[in-house]
């Protein structure tokens, strides 16, 4: 891993998407409440964690420190709102028991998996290119189209194109939070709770496009304002 990340840092975040992608498709195949979605999650998120820590890249990251500017990002009280939208509708678990457990282990390592692939390894290394707004753009949409993957568990293709301009909007949210706070650690905090709130989420359909709605305010908005801060000396490059 180390070789191909040396020689460059985007062919491996690259590759790291399409070998997680091919990957959580098949296992999400065998049912998000399936051991295997679960024991796979853990086995991706302890070889991306390790290879992090082996190679000393957990402050390159940001996984080394919450966001010493939390008071310039609002406190992410944005993010907080976004995450808790799959409970709007209420509160009834999709699975119960063994389960229950596996998917909520499967969905919070989701969110620590994602983040350090399209907002650390594949952003970063488009950063490192100077060209922000490009990196900016490409880490959000690349995580948004990633979510086609939906497809292949059954999900009907309106209701996954939908779940892609969802997965698009958060995406901006969460780069711009990165590239303005340098931290990881709040992104993978929201990103995991959302995942693992829509284990409890009910089907309602007033509450669901309220909430994406939502999002998709809270994107503009939010994205604009941390547009006007300060970038930390070690985002810039």
């Amino acid at each position: 891993m180390m070789k191909l990340y040396q020689k460059s840092e985007l062919a491996f975040a690259i590759a790291c998407i399409v070998g997680y992608t091919v990957v959580a498709g098949n296992l999400r195949t065998l049912g998000d409440d399936s051991p295997a979605m679960a024991i796979g999650l853990i086995a991706i998120a302890l070889v991306l964690l390790r290879f992090v820590r082996k190679n000393g890249l957990q402050e390159k990251y940001g996984l080394d420190r919450w966001a010493k500017n939390s008071r310039q990002m609002l406190y992410f009280i944005p993010l907080w709102i976004v995450s808790s939208g799959n409970l709007w509708g209420g509160v009834l678990p999709r699975y119960q028991g063994l389960g229950l457990a596996c998917a909520i282990i499967a969905f919070a390592l989701v969110g620590i998996v994602e983040e350090l692939i399209f907002r650390g390894f594949l952003f970063k290394a488009m950063l490192a290119d100077g060209k922000t707004e490009t990196a900016i753009v490409i880490s959000s949409v690349t995580f948004g189209i990633g979510h086609i993957i939906n497809l292949l568990t059954g999900h009907a293709l309106a209701e996954t194109l939908v779940q892609i301009v969802f997965a698009v909007s958060i995406g901006f949210i969460f780069t711009m939070v990165y590239y303005k706070c340098g931290s990881l650690l709040p992104l993978i905090v929201a990103h995991s709770t959302i995942d693992v709130l829509s284990v409890f989420a009910v089907d309602n359909a007033a509450a669901h496009w309220t909430y994406i709605g939502v999002t998709l305010v809270t994107a503009v908005l939010y994205s604009w304002y941390l547009s006007r801060l300060e970038t930390p000396k070690a985002m810039r490059s």
